[in-house]
């Protein structure tokens, strides 16, 4: 007997299961606002050196600063140097535009801002760069920050999936929720740079309980004909939490207070832990009988199934129990021991590097598109229900497969072509970041929904948490690779859709899952395997709809 048969007697899909995602919804809801916050936490403001007698109104154009400021090769003021001695006529310039080559040695010295910096705080009353100075030399502090969190998102993967397959799903996401709670003050209260960087890293740690943990929890209570609609319904709030972190940063304004705001929820998600069921899956697998009848009967009470006490005999869920239960504690090692699971392991991780590679390489870069930054990530959020919509049709009836590797071509597409557009054409410039921040987000919801599916249950946790590990590994890269703009323009974006593009030919490497029931132990994978890796025809057992 497997445990599908068990879950159609108490009910693949009804209020149980949608207490269930309406549940797991908070930790979907606070994962963007804790991932894309640095787009307010650490934006930079115009800024300018800090000089005695400077005018209170902070404007470039002022004939004050003309006469104290040099100006960059593209015309701008200099933000980070300033005249030694100040000139005389206010268009005096760092490259003076009527100097000969002959003059140069006659140029006005320059030196660095000796006593910090003024900001322009009409948008943004305090983020860490004015709180620390990390502007000019100090810039690649802040770009440092993202990676160093992320950096935390992945070591956090590793043990989230290993311990939450070892002792449960639900007390791991307890864990992540506290020290979520507690890291998050301490950040908002952080007294300098290196505090803060080092509770940032390990919030970055205990939010990966939720990246790895909530999906499994969702799909392993559900039937196979409704498990796209749930990872879909799953996915639109990762979007709400997109789109309120606009609305929050654009009411808060001061970075410490604004951390707080995104922090603080994770208090009712605590509480909320108590009406949250186990995996009754994960039960069995450990042999852990009693609770996962528990379970089950209460899933059958709430969807209105007239199951006795004994219409799921313990002799029945035993049989299911002596079918899954796990011979050896669960590792990252045996991933790798069979053909089909390594093949599946290798494919996801290049996968999941492209997605979040591109993904956040596209979100934390809101710049350069002509509109302030709570338009910018107001759009950028609401292109993702149409991409949730996509998915959910796409994934129906081309399966998979197909629409993972569809959406990471259409990222990288989306990404070459803006390369080709002038940037004077705001509206096309515009249009083609939309377009492809759309793509990137119908693939990270597709990859979440793809790779639950492949891994047994035994393993599932372990191989969302490998793969989680390799995608942050991505997404701690992408604000690094934004600084090879001083490279060349155009790299950022040129690698940003190279990967893309690699993550989608690997994607079409992996076998389909679509209708077919979730493999529970390592058995049920190499058995699904065809004669060849590349033969694609019946992935794993199929079921009608």
């Amino acid at each position: 007997m497997r445990f599908e048969e068990l879950l159609e007697q108490v009910g693949g899909f009804g209020p149980f299961q949608l207490c269930n995602v309406a549940l797991l919804a908070l930790p979907r809801v606070l994962l963007p606002m804790h991932f894309l916050l640095p787009v307010f936490l650490a934006a930079v403001p115009a800024h300018r050196c800090a000089l005695p007698g400077a005018p209170s109104n902070f404007s470039h154009q002022d004939a004050w600063l003309e006469a104290h400021l040099p100006r960059e090769p593209d015309g701008t003021l200099s933000s980070c140097l300033y005249f030694t001695h100040s000139q005389a006529l206010p268009n005096t310039t760092f490259w003076g535009a009527d100097q000969s080559p002959g003059q140069l040695e006659g140029e006005p010295s320059t030196a660095p801002c000796p006593q910090g910096w003024d900001y322009d705080r009409s948008e943004f009353s305090s983020t860490i760069v004015t709180e620390w100075d990390l502007v000019c030399e100090q810039k690649g502090l802040n770009k440092a920050t993202s990676t160093f969190f992320f950096a935390g998102v992945l070591v956090g993967a590793v043990a989230f999936g290993y311990l939450s397959d070892r002792f449960g799903r639900r007390r791991l996401l307890l864990v992540a929720y506290v020290s979520s709670l507690v890291l998050g003050l301490a950040s908002a209260a952080s007294v300098s740079y290196i505090m803060f960087v080092i509770t940032r890293t390990l919030t970055g740690a205990a939010l990966a309980g939720f990246t790895i943990i909530v999906m499994p929890l969702e799909m392993e209570w559900l039937d196979v004909g409704h498990r796209t609609v749930a990872g879909v319904l799953s996915g639109t709030f990762w979007t709400v939490g997109v789109m309120l972190l606009a609305l929050v940063g654009y009411l808060i304004r001061d970075w410490r207070w604004l951390l707080l705001a995104v922090t603080l929820p994770c208090a009712p998600g605590i509480l909320s832990l108590w009406w949250v069921p186990e995996s009754a899956r994960w039960l069995l697998t450990q042999g852990r009988v009693e609770e996962a009848h528990r379970y089950l009967l209460r899933c059958a009470r709430l969807n209105g199934q007239l199951v006795g006490e004994d219409g799921l005999s313990r002799e029945a869920l035993n049989k299911v129990a002596t079918r899954e239960r796990v011979v050896q504690r669960p590792s990252y090692l045996d991933l790798f021991r069979t053909p089909r699971l390594r093949h599946i392991s290798l494919c996801c991780m290049v996968m999941w590097f492209g997605v979040n590679f591109s993904y956040y390489g596209l979100s934390l870069d809101v710049s350069g598109l002509g509109l302030n930054v709570y338009q910018t990530q107001l759009l950028f959020g609401a292109v993702e229900l149409p991409s949730k919509l996509l998915v959910y049709l796409l994934v129906r009836h081309m399966g998979r497969r197909l629409t993972q590797a569809g959406m990471l071509l259409g990222t990288a597409l989306a990404l070459g072509i803006s390369l080709l557009v002038p940037s004077e054409m705001g509206t096309g410039s515009i249009a083609l970041a939309v377009i492809g921040k759309g793509f990137s987000e119908a693939a990270f919801t597709t990859a979440y929904l793809f790779t639950s599916e492949l891994y047994p249950t035994v393993l599932r946790q372990t191989g969302m948490g490998l793969t989680s590990l390799v995608g942050r590994l991505g997404g701690s890269l992408a604000p690094l690779a934004a600084l090879l703009d001083g490279v060349w323009l155009s790299l950022p974006k040129l690698t940003y859709g190279g990967i893309a593009l690699l993550a989608a030919c690997t994607a079409l490497l992996l076998p389909e899952t679509r209708q077919a029931q979730l493999p529970e132990t390592i058995q049920d994978v190499e058995r699904s395997a065809p004669s060849s890796l590349q033969e694609e025809e019946t992935p794993m057992k199929q079921v009608q709809d």
